[in-house]
Protein backbone atom coordinates (compact mmCIF):
# COMPACT_ATOMS: atom_id res chain seq x y z
CA UNK A 1 0.00 0.00 0.00
CA UNK A 2 1.51 3.48 -1.07
CA UNK A 3 -0.48 5.58 1.87
CA UNK A 4 -0.01 4.27 4.82
CA UNK A 5 -3.95 2.59 6.14
CA UNK A 6 -6.56 4.94 7.34
CA UNK A 7 -5.59 6.79 9.86
CA UNK A 8 -2.38 4.74 10.81
CA UNK A 9 -0.31 7.79 10.06
CA UNK A 10 -2.35 9.73 12.71
CA UNK A 11 0.16 9.23 15.99
CA UNK A 12 -0.11 12.76 17.37
CA UNK A 13 -1.94 14.03 20.12
CA UNK A 14 -4.25 16.79 19.68
CA UNK A 15 -5.30 19.83 21.88
CA UNK A 16 -8.59 19.16 23.46
CA UNK A 17 -10.85 22.51 23.70
CA UNK A 18 -14.02 22.34 26.06
CA UNK A 19 -15.93 25.73 25.87
CA UNK A 20 -19.17 26.97 27.12
CA UNK A 21 -21.89 27.80 24.83
CA UNK A 22 -24.41 29.02 26.94
CA UNK A 23 -25.16 28.15 30.85
CA UNK A 24 -26.54 24.59 29.97
CA UNK A 25 -24.55 24.03 26.69
CA UNK A 26 -20.29 22.98 26.44
CA UNK A 27 -18.28 21.38 23.33
CA UNK A 28 -15.53 18.94 23.63
CA UNK A 29 -13.59 19.48 20.65
CA UNK A 30 -10.33 18.01 19.58
CA UNK A 31 -8.73 19.81 16.56
CA UNK A 32 -11.14 17.07 14.42
CA UNK A 33 -11.30 13.87 16.37
CA UNK A 34 -14.76 13.13 17.06
CA UNK A 35 -16.31 15.33 19.19
CA UNK A 36 -18.55 15.22 22.47
CA UNK A 37 -21.46 17.46 23.41
CA UNK A 38 -22.20 18.27 27.57
CA UNK A 39 -25.94 19.20 28.20
CA UNK A 40 -26.40 20.76 32.07
CA UNK A 41 -29.59 20.52 33.34
CA UNK A 42 -30.77 21.85 37.43
CA UNK A 43 -30.53 17.25 38.33
CA UNK A 44 -28.45 15.96 35.86
CA UNK A 45 -26.52 16.05 32.75
CA UNK A 46 -26.58 14.47 29.18
CA UNK A 47 -23.30 13.63 27.16
CA UNK A 48 -23.73 13.50 23.83
CA UNK A 49 -21.31 10.67 22.15
CA UNK A 50 -18.76 9.07 24.38
CA UNK A 51 -15.33 9.00 22.81
CA UNK A 52 -13.37 5.60 21.78
CA UNK A 53 -12.46 4.46 25.06
CA UNK A 54 -12.88 4.70 28.86
CA UNK A 55 -9.38 6.20 29.36
CA UNK A 56 -10.63 8.77 26.20
CA UNK A 57 -13.44 9.27 28.30
CA UNK A 58 -12.51 9.92 31.73
CA UNK A 59 -10.91 13.26 29.83
CA UNK A 60 -14.37 14.51 29.08
CA UNK A 61 -15.76 13.35 32.51
CA UNK A 62 -12.93 15.82 34.42
CA UNK A 63 -14.17 18.81 32.50
CA UNK A 64 -17.48 18.11 32.87
CA UNK A 65 -16.65 18.37 37.20
CA UNK A 66 -14.87 21.36 36.43
CA UNK A 67 -18.08 22.96 35.90
CA UNK A 68 -20.83 20.67 37.24
CA UNK A 69 -21.30 18.04 40.42
CA UNK A 70 -24.59 16.89 39.02
CA UNK A 71 -24.94 13.13 37.86
CA UNK A 72 -24.27 12.29 34.52
CA UNK A 73 -27.22 10.50 34.23
CA UNK A 74 -27.73 10.26 30.34
CA UNK A 75 -25.50 9.29 27.31
CA UNK A 76 -26.96 9.74 23.92
CA UNK A 77 -25.61 8.09 20.93
CA UNK A 78 -25.73 9.85 18.11
CA UNK A 79 -25.15 7.21 16.13
CA UNK A 80 -23.55 4.07 16.25
CA UNK A 81 -19.69 3.94 15.19
CA UNK A 82 -17.15 2.69 17.25
CA UNK A 83 -14.63 5.42 17.78
CA UNK A 84 -17.92 7.13 19.26
CA UNK A 85 -19.58 5.07 21.86
CA UNK A 86 -16.88 2.09 23.35
CA UNK A 87 -16.07 5.01 25.73
CA UNK A 88 -19.40 4.95 26.93
CA UNK A 89 -18.83 2.61 30.17
CA UNK A 90 -16.46 5.16 32.30
CA UNK A 91 -19.53 7.06 32.37
CA UNK A 92 -21.75 5.13 34.38
CA UNK A 93 -24.93 6.45 33.37
CA UNK A 94 -28.33 5.71 34.47
CA UNK A 95 -29.38 5.45 30.94
CA UNK A 96 -27.84 5.36 27.18
CA UNK A 97 -30.46 6.64 24.57
CA UNK A 98 -30.68 5.77 21.06
CA UNK A 99 -32.58 5.40 17.79
CA UNK A 100 -34.35 2.20 17.15
CA UNK A 101 -32.70 2.96 13.90
CA UNK A 102 -29.42 2.56 15.55
CA UNK A 103 -30.12 -0.11 17.93
CA UNK A 104 -30.81 -2.24 14.43
CA UNK A 105 -27.34 -1.24 13.23
CA UNK A 106 -25.57 -2.12 16.68
CA UNK A 107 -27.39 -5.55 16.16
CA UNK A 108 -26.47 -6.17 12.06
CA UNK A 109 -22.57 -4.89 12.13
CA UNK A 110 -22.06 -3.86 15.64
CA UNK A 111 -18.85 -6.59 16.55
CA UNK A 112 -18.19 -5.86 12.57
CA UNK A 113 -17.52 -2.08 12.94
CA UNK A 114 -15.77 -2.41 16.25
CA UNK A 115 -13.01 -4.53 14.97
CA UNK A 116 -13.31 -2.14 11.47
CA UNK A 117 -12.84 1.02 13.60
CA UNK A 118 -10.13 -0.08 15.99
CA UNK A 119 -7.87 -1.08 12.78
CA UNK A 120 -8.15 2.43 11.38
CA UNK A 121 -7.72 4.40 14.58
CA UNK A 122 -4.52 3.51 16.27
CA UNK A 123 -4.13 6.70 18.15
CA UNK A 124 -8.18 7.31 19.39
CA UNK A 125 -8.00 3.45 20.70
CA UNK A 126 -4.98 3.61 22.04
CA UNK A 127 -5.84 2.29 25.56
CA UNK A 128 -8.19 -0.56 23.57
CA UNK A 129 -7.86 -2.43 26.73
CA UNK A 130 -9.82 -0.47 28.62
CA UNK A 131 -13.14 -1.15 26.31
CA UNK A 132 -15.32 -4.07 28.23
CA UNK A 133 -16.14 -6.97 26.39
CA UNK A 134 -18.84 -6.64 23.74
CA UNK A 135 -20.73 -3.35 22.47
CA UNK A 136 -22.44 -0.39 23.89
CA UNK A 137 -25.71 -1.17 23.96
CA UNK A 138 -28.92 1.57 24.43
CA UNK A 139 -30.89 1.03 27.23
CA UNK A 140 -33.77 3.32 25.73
CA UNK A 141 -34.79 3.26 22.42
CA UNK A 142 -37.16 5.69 19.93
CA UNK A 143 -38.76 6.32 16.43
CA UNK A 144 -38.63 9.71 15.64
CA UNK A 145 -38.60 12.05 18.99
CA UNK A 146 -38.43 11.95 22.36
CA UNK A 147 -37.79 15.00 25.02
CA UNK A 148 -35.68 14.19 28.18
CA UNK A 149 -35.88 16.51 31.37
CA UNK A 150 -32.76 17.51 32.84
CA UNK A 151 -34.46 19.62 35.65
CA UNK A 152 -35.68 22.93 33.99
CA UNK A 153 -34.07 22.17 30.93
CA UNK A 154 -36.09 20.25 28.64
CA UNK A 155 -33.96 17.93 25.76
CA UNK A 156 -35.49 17.62 22.01
CA UNK A 157 -34.06 14.02 20.96
CA UNK A 158 -34.77 14.02 17.32
CA UNK A 159 -34.17 11.99 14.39
CA UNK A 160 -34.61 14.27 11.02
CA UNK A 161 -33.55 11.98 8.07
CA UNK A 162 -30.60 9.36 7.25
CA UNK A 163 -27.52 11.21 6.33
CA UNK A 164 -24.11 10.13 8.13
CA UNK A 165 -26.21 6.46 9.29
CA UNK A 166 -29.64 5.24 8.92
CA UNK A 167 -29.51 6.51 12.69
CA UNK A 168 -28.94 10.09 12.91
CA UNK A 169 -29.63 11.57 15.94
CA UNK A 170 -29.66 15.30 16.68
CA UNK A 171 -30.17 16.81 20.24
CA UNK A 172 -32.34 20.54 20.22
CA UNK A 173 -32.40 23.12 23.08
CA UNK A 174 -34.91 25.25 21.14
CA UNK A 175 -35.05 28.34 23.66
CA UNK A 176 -31.26 28.12 22.99
CA UNK A 177 -31.18 27.36 19.83
CA UNK A 178 -28.16 25.03 19.77
CA UNK A 179 -28.22 22.16 17.90
CA UNK A 180 -25.48 18.87 18.57
CA UNK A 181 -25.48 17.01 14.83
CA UNK A 182 -23.84 14.18 15.56
CA UNK A 183 -21.55 13.35 12.26
CA UNK A 184 -24.55 14.72 9.64
CA UNK A 185 -22.38 18.06 9.80
CA UNK A 186 -18.67 18.09 10.18
CA UNK A 187 -16.43 21.42 10.20
CA UNK A 188 -13.18 21.84 8.54
CA UNK A 189 -13.09 17.96 8.77
CA UNK A 190 -13.83 15.34 6.03
CA UNK A 191 -17.38 13.74 6.09
CA UNK A 192 -16.79 9.84 6.52
CA UNK A 193 -19.52 8.48 4.42
CA UNK A 194 -18.69 4.84 4.49
CA UNK A 195 -22.16 3.77 5.81
CA UNK A 196 -24.10 7.05 4.98
CA UNK A 197 -26.81 7.80 2.19
CA UNK A 198 -25.44 10.07 -0.35
CA UNK A 199 -28.72 10.76 -1.92
CA UNK A 200 -30.70 11.20 1.14
CA UNK A 201 -27.98 12.92 3.42
CA UNK A 202 -28.31 17.17 2.13
CA UNK A 203 -31.78 16.40 2.14
CA UNK A 204 -31.32 15.90 5.70
CA UNK A 205 -28.77 18.98 6.23
CA UNK A 206 -31.97 21.05 4.78
CA UNK A 207 -33.86 20.08 7.34
CA UNK A 208 -31.02 20.95 10.40
CA UNK A 209 -30.99 24.54 8.31
CA UNK A 210 -34.49 25.40 8.94
CA UNK A 211 -33.95 24.58 12.80
CA UNK A 212 -31.63 27.91 12.29
CA UNK A 213 -29.52 27.30 14.93
CA UNK A 214 -27.06 29.56 16.16
CA UNK A 215 -24.87 27.64 17.79
CA UNK A 216 -23.99 23.85 16.79
CA UNK A 217 -21.63 21.10 17.77
CA UNK A 218 -20.88 19.10 15.02
CA UNK A 219 -19.04 15.79 14.79
CA UNK A 220 -15.94 16.81 14.21
CA UNK A 221 -14.23 20.18 13.74
CA UNK A 222 -14.47 23.23 16.17
CA UNK A 223 -17.87 24.40 17.88
CA UNK A 224 -20.00 26.79 15.44
CA UNK A 225 -20.97 29.89 17.39
CA UNK A 226 -22.62 32.23 15.33
CA UNK A 227 -25.80 31.63 13.33
CA UNK A 228 -23.14 32.36 10.13
CA UNK A 229 -20.59 29.66 11.53
CA UNK A 230 -23.71 26.89 11.58
CA UNK A 231 -24.48 27.65 7.40
CA UNK A 232 -20.88 27.75 6.69
CA UNK A 233 -20.50 24.12 8.79
CA UNK A 234 -24.00 23.06 6.63
CA UNK A 235 -23.00 24.21 3.53
CA UNK A 236 -19.66 22.90 3.47
CA UNK A 237 -20.39 19.56 3.90
CA UNK A 238 -23.12 19.93 1.66
CA UNK A 239 -20.79 20.75 -0.85
CA UNK A 240 -18.58 17.92 -0.15
CA UNK A 241 -21.25 15.03 -0.69
CA UNK A 242 -22.80 16.45 -3.44
CA UNK A 243 -19.18 16.82 -5.33
CA UNK A 244 -17.98 13.61 -4.35
CA UNK A 245 -21.45 11.24 -5.68
CA UNK A 246 -21.56 13.34 -8.89
CA UNK A 247 -18.18 12.75 -9.46
CA UNK A 248 -18.68 8.95 -9.26
CA UNK A 249 -21.72 8.95 -10.26
CA UNK A 250 -20.93 10.42 -13.71
CA UNK A 251 -18.23 8.07 -13.75
CA UNK A 252 -20.65 4.84 -13.23
CA UNK A 253 -22.30 6.89 -16.20
CA UNK A 254 -19.46 6.74 -18.09
CA UNK A 255 -19.28 2.47 -17.97
CA UNK A 256 -15.74 3.26 -15.79
CA UNK A 257 -14.72 0.86 -12.76
CA UNK A 258 -14.49 1.92 -9.18
CA UNK A 259 -10.38 2.01 -9.67
CA UNK A 260 -10.73 4.16 -12.26
CA UNK A 261 -13.26 6.47 -10.57
CA UNK A 262 -11.57 6.35 -7.36
CA UNK A 263 -8.51 7.98 -9.16
CA UNK A 264 -10.44 10.51 -10.92
CA UNK A 265 -12.57 11.39 -7.45
CA UNK A 266 -9.41 11.83 -5.66
CA UNK A 267 -7.87 14.30 -7.81
CA UNK A 268 -10.68 16.50 -8.24
CA UNK A 269 -11.37 16.76 -4.58
CA UNK A 270 -7.68 17.08 -3.44
CA UNK A 271 -7.84 20.86 -4.26
CA UNK A 272 -10.98 21.11 -2.90
CA UNK A 273 -10.66 19.32 0.52
CA UNK A 274 -7.12 17.82 1.25
CA UNK A 275 -6.85 20.62 3.95
CA UNK A 276 -9.66 19.24 5.84
CA UNK A 277 -9.30 16.40 8.58
CA UNK A 278 -8.76 12.76 7.93
CA UNK A 279 -8.97 13.38 3.71
CA UNK A 280 -6.83 10.61 3.21
CA UNK A 281 -8.69 8.40 5.66
CA UNK A 282 -11.96 8.76 4.23
CA UNK A 283 -11.98 8.94 0.51
CA UNK A 284 -11.32 5.25 -0.15
CA UNK A 285 -14.28 4.66 2.07
CA UNK A 286 -16.44 7.73 1.08
CA UNK A 287 -16.02 6.61 -2.72
CA UNK A 288 -16.22 2.88 -2.69
CA UNK A 289 -19.84 3.65 -0.69
CA UNK A 290 -20.67 6.23 -3.08
CA UNK A 291 -20.39 3.49 -6.20
CA UNK A 292 -22.20 1.39 -4.49
CA UNK A 293 -25.42 3.74 -3.94
CA UNK A 294 -24.32 4.65 -7.74
CA UNK A 295 -24.47 0.77 -8.72
CA UNK A 296 -28.10 0.25 -7.05
CA UNK A 297 -26.57 -0.93 -3.42
CA UNK A 298 -29.61 1.35 -1.72
CA UNK A 299 -27.96 0.18 1.64
CA UNK A 300 -24.70 0.33 2.91
CA UNK A 301 -22.52 -3.02 2.87
CA UNK A 302 -20.99 -4.05 6.26
CA UNK A 303 -17.31 -2.96 6.52
CA UNK A 304 -15.59 -5.70 7.64
CA UNK A 305 -11.67 -5.33 9.36
CA UNK A 306 -10.47 -7.56 6.26
CA UNK A 307 -12.84 -6.01 3.67
CA UNK A 308 -11.26 -2.66 5.16
CA UNK A 309 -7.65 -3.89 3.65
CA UNK A 310 -8.60 -5.42 0.92
CA UNK A 311 -10.51 -2.22 -0.53
CA UNK A 312 -7.58 0.10 0.21
CA UNK A 313 -4.89 -2.59 -1.40
CA UNK A 314 -7.20 -2.21 -4.41
CA UNK A 315 -7.70 1.56 -4.49
CA UNK A 316 -4.37 2.90 -3.05
CA UNK A 317 -1.94 0.21 -4.49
Amino acid sequence: MSKQFASHADLEDKAVSFEKLSGNAYAYTAEGDPNSGIIVGDDAVMVIDTQATPVMAQDVIRRVREVTDKPIKYILLSHYHAVRVLGASAYEAQEIIASRDTYDLIVERGEQDKASEIGRFPRLFRNVESVPPGLTWPTITFDGEMTVNLGNLEVQILQVGRGHTKGDTIAWLPEQRILFAGDLVEYQSTPYAGDCYFREWPHTLDTLAEFNAEKMVPGRGPALKSADEVRKGLAGTRAFLTDLYSCVNNGVAAGKGLKAIYRETYDFMKPRYADWVIFDHCMPFDVSRAYDEATGHDDPRIWTAERDIEMWKQLES
